[in-house]
């Protein structure tokens, strides 16, 4: 592959990531505020550390996805890149599970099926690149942490959630 035919690629593929992250941001505007009103464990983080912890993970994701795509093309990996697109639309929908329809219960049961897609994902891809697979561990982690903060905030606040 032309070294930039492999440059575009791995943008289109970051690209195709952090468009999953916008779409979720568009359900997130009032996310700040209205995380501040919820009753939050001691552990929750501040709400100005998601926007940058979810660009750099989408970015890892996106490299991770190109990795696959460049060993394999689409042909040649369709099921794993198939699992990491159904993962990113997971991804997307639970922010507009939990902060525009305030559903903390459907946010949960969603969150926990983006960790089985995850793994998926991550298996899927070491079948190509044990690199893919390793990028995505930060992304696996944060969402671990995720799914028990949904849970904790959840438990909380079943009145606005």
């Amino acid at each position: 592959m032309p070294p930039i035919m492999a440059l575009v690629s791995l943008i289109a593929w970051i690209a195709v990531s952090l468009l999953a992250g916008a779409i979720g941001a568009v359900a997130s505007v009032n996310a700040g505020s209205f995380y501040n009103q919820l009753v939050r464990p001691a552990w929750a983080p501040p709400g100005w550390l998601f926007g940058p912890v979810w660009t750099l993970l989408y970015i890892l994701m996106g490299i991770a996805a190109w990795l696959v795509w460049r060993a394999a093309g689409w042909s040649g990996a369709r099921a794993a890149l198939t699992l990491f697109v159904l993962q990113l639309a997971i991804n997307t929908l639970w922010t507009w599970i939990f902060f525009a329809w305030r559903n903390g219960a459907l946010a949960l049961a969603d969150i926990i099926v983006l960790l089985i897609f995850i793994v998926a994902t991550m298996i899927a891809f070491s079948r190509f690149s044990r690199v893919a697979a390793a990028l995505l561990v930060p992304y696996l982690g944060w969402v671990a942490f995720a799914t028990a903060l949904t849970a904790a905030v959840w438990s909380r606040n079943r009145g606005m959630l």
